[in-house]
């Protein structure tokens, strides 16, 4: 399969549907960021995190957010939330016998997120998880290296996350990473995701909002920053 690249604020992002995401991630290893738009506006200010997402090995749009602002610019490209994403490549490793690494979130939602992917797929082959609480990056990236994982799922947040899985590549160059933000809660089942009307209509995060009223201040003004971006860029061209 051969990468096609939009682009929308200078940032890459493919332009693969959900099956083909997961088929192109299965059989190229390497860094998968799930853009959304409050990552693009933290790296228009931070270089290295912009080279990181440039130079991943797949980058698709988590948000509904960078949907609609692809759309914007002329660019049909769906959504492809992260956390189906990183649930369908734990199947399709699984499926074939692959290790798996965990790292991120806190001690109990880690433990439960264990159990839990243990019961859905019996056959997961977990073979290192910590959590994410942790100082020396150094350490925990010789750990899961030793572990030799094929798919390593972190869950630190962004842009930590995205700076660790980059640290790793040259480590586990034929490992497939990913970084997944809060999904270890959700698959924890200590954080309700959103009902699948709110999914299907592309209003996941208000209903998080609704639901975690801190998270207000992250999404604004970073939101309506992102769409009035996005207009000059459309405008402009």
């Amino acid at each position: 399969m051969i990468r096609d690249l939009v682009q929308i604020l200078g940032f890459n992002v493919d332009t693969f549907d959900f099956s083909s995401a997961v088929n192109y991630a299965v059989n190229n290893p390497g860094q998968i960021v799930t853009i959304n738009p409050e990552m693009m506006i933290c790296a228009q200010n931070n270089k290295d995190f912009a080279d990181i997402i440039n130079n991943a090995d797949l980058i698709v749009p988590d948000g509904i957010g960078v949907e609609l602002g692809l759309r914007i610019l002329g660019h049909n490209v769906k959504r492809v939330a992260g956390i189906e994403l990183g649930k369908a490549l734990i199947s399709e490793f699984t499926k074939r016998n692959k290790k798996i690494a965990l790292v991120g979130a806190k001690p109990e939602v880690l433990e439960l997120t264990f159990k839990n992917l243990k019961c859905e797929f019996p056959d997961i082959d977990i073979v290192y998880s910590h959590d994410g609480y942790f100082t020396n990056d150094d350490e925990i990236l010789s750990k899961v290296q030793n572990a030799s994982p094929d798919l390593v799922l972190v869950a630190l947040g962004s842009p930590k996350q995205e700076f660790f899985i980059n640290n790793l590549k040259s480590k586990l160059p034929n490992s497939t990473m990913i970084g997944l933000g809060g999904s270890f809660d959700v698959w924890a089942g200590v954080v309700d995701r959103a009902p699948e009307f709110y999914q299907k209509i592309g209003l996941e995060w208000l209903y998080r909002t609704i639901k975690e009223p801190k998270r207000f201040k992250r999404i604004f003004p970073t939101l309506p920053l992102f769409v009035f971006k996005v207009l000059k860029e459309r405008y402009n061209n």
